[in-house]
């Protein structure tokens, strides 16, 4: 299916960094948005044995082009020395580049700064609430939405081919671990543990690997685009709060392949964590489409007082996966507010109609994300 998708890349004649994982999506939207670019794909072996002996060749193959065109390079991480090419082309020829990449963990090494301001920094996500439509939430919570996933007819399968890619490619391919059987253990424990804070002792113990190692593999994580730990929000008044941040996987889906878990049914509490975790996916790429720079980050006491998101200084967000949320549900919320004088606290539910408890909005979930992605709560 073709979605219309929510990030706007080519609002300013700029160059671009365009970072995503694999299967998101990059180069489908780029080649529909710029058909005329010259394009170049790092991940065909003629193009980068070519470009990788002799990187001046992409002067020499753009000397014609004029400027303000568009040239496109697919999977810049593979070959960072061109960098140095696109540095000057920028420069002498006034070239607009768009760099791909679905890891940065090359180009933070090799030379991402090498731009030196010249380029924005951009993420795609796999596809969002917006982009879909009608879409299904029991399929979203255990597939997620990765779009050749979504659209899949066996989307389980599809999941475990892309997880194992992950590892081959993205880990493997780099270098960046040197054992891929214990890197397995621990992505299988890391996803276990998903929106949970971060214990390196247990998860190391759990994936019989040392917590050293296990700080290494989330420094992987990271550059590879695979997820992000969340740091705690600091700006109370009242309560201490937690010191460890939290890890959220970029797909549920691909945190449910990666733990093994088939099914997501409702009631349940992998139900309820799978649905903080979609609502984790929508915030984060709503700041990042709409480029947003509150931090994204969750509230967590010494004493056990909770909100699972929160944004900027401004929102703070529960989800339960109830149909009937009650004053038990609100309690983070009640007590963050006294915190903070926040705009909106919002309950993330499975209500069947908004509504307002002292001072809460209770929201069903469609509903709230209907409300994100019509810039309800722009900064």
């Amino acid at each position: 299916m073709d979605y219309a998708r929510k990030l706007e890349i080519g609002r300013e004649n700029k160059s671009v960094f365009l970072f995503g994982p694999r299967l998101t999506g990059k180069t489908y939207l780029l080649r529909k948005k710029f058909p005329d670019a010259k394009y170049y794909d790092l991940l065909r072996s003629d193009t980068f044995l070519r470009l990788s002996l002799r990187p001046s060749i992409l002067r020499e193959e753009l000397e014609t082009q004029a400027a303000g065109n568009t040239v496109i390079i697919d999977e810049i991480q593979k070959l960072p020395v061109l960098l140095d090419e696109v540095h000057s082309l920028i420069e002498d020829r006034h070239l607009r580049f768009i760099l791909t990449g679905s890891s940065a963990r090359k180009l933070r090494r090799g030379g991402v700064n090498l731009l030196g301001g010249r380029a924005r920094v951009l993420h795609l996500h796999p596809l969002v609430s917006a982009e879909i439509g009608e879409y299904d939430l029991e399929r979203v919570l255990t597939f997620g939405t990765l779009p050749a996933i979504y659209d899949s007819d066996d989307p389980w399968d599809d999941l475990k081919v892309y997880c194992g890619a992950y590892l081959q490619e993205e880990i493997a391919a780099e270098g960046a671990a040197r054992k891929l059987d214990a890197f397995a253990r621990f992505l299988r424990s890391a996803a276990l543990f998903s929106g949970e804070q971060v214990n390196y002792e247990a998860w190391g113990s759990d994936a019989a690997v040392p917590s050293r190692t296990v700080r290494e593999y989330f420094y992987i994580l990271s550059d590879t685009l695979i997820g992000e730990v969340l740091e705690p929000w600091k700006g109370g008044k009242k309560r201490k709060p937690a010191s460890a941040g939290k890890y959220y996987f970029f797909d549920v889906g691909v945190r449910n392949a990666l733990a093994g878990i088939r099914e997501v049914a409702p009631g349940t509490e992998e139900y309820g964590k799978a649905l903080e975790h979609f609502v984790y996916c929508e915030l984060r790429a709503w700041l990042d489409y709409t480029r947003d720079d509150r931090p994204l980050s969750f509230w967590r006491t010494q004493d056990n007082k909770e909100v699972d998101f929160v944004i900027g200084d401004e929102i703070a967000v529960e989800v339960k996966a109830t149909e009937i949320p009650d004053r038990r549900h609100l309690k983070g919320l009640a007590a963050i507010g006294d915190e903070n004088n926040f705009k909106y606290r919002i309950l993330v539910s499975q209500a069947p109609e908004p509504r307002l408890s002292e001072g809460i909005e209770i929201l069903p979930v469609k509903e709230f994300l209907s409300r994100l992605w019509q810039n309800a709560y722009a900064g």
